[in-house]
């Protein structure tokens, strides 16, 4: 989980999630009270389920140790795949817009010629 959550491109979408969510929060006080309610109850339901899910975990652990490596190295090659991950969303929307309008571009010269 730590190493998708340090991918560029999903740290930046985390990133631009979490900046809307507090603007809206601090823009709509309606908004803020039920962002307030889901948060406490969301903490309230993670504290409840952590001592009942640890025995699990701890019994699991070493299943969860060979997912993990093995999830580790498919995302180390998909990284080598898609370089895109290694970009932040901004870029790859300008990256985008550019691609679309040379594309655009490109066939109105066809068309008009």
């Amino acid at each position: 989980v730590s190493q998708v959550a340090n991918l560029t491109l999903v740290n930046s979408a985390c990133d631009m999630v979490s900046t809307a969510y507090a603007s809206a929060k601090e823009s709509h006080p309606y908004i803020r009270s039920v962002c307030d309610a889901a948060e406490k109850g969301v903490r309230s339901v993670t504290e409840a389920t952590a001592s009942c899910v640890q025995p699990v975990l701890t019994t699991l652990e070493p299943h969860v140790t060979a997912a993990s490596d093995y999830a580790s190295k498919g995302l180390d090659k998909l990284g080598e795949k898609l370089p895109l991950l290694q970009k932040p969303v901004e870029q790859i929307i300008t990256d985008t817009k550019e691609l679309v309008s040379s594309r655009v571009a490109d066939a109105k010269d066809a068309v008009s010629s």
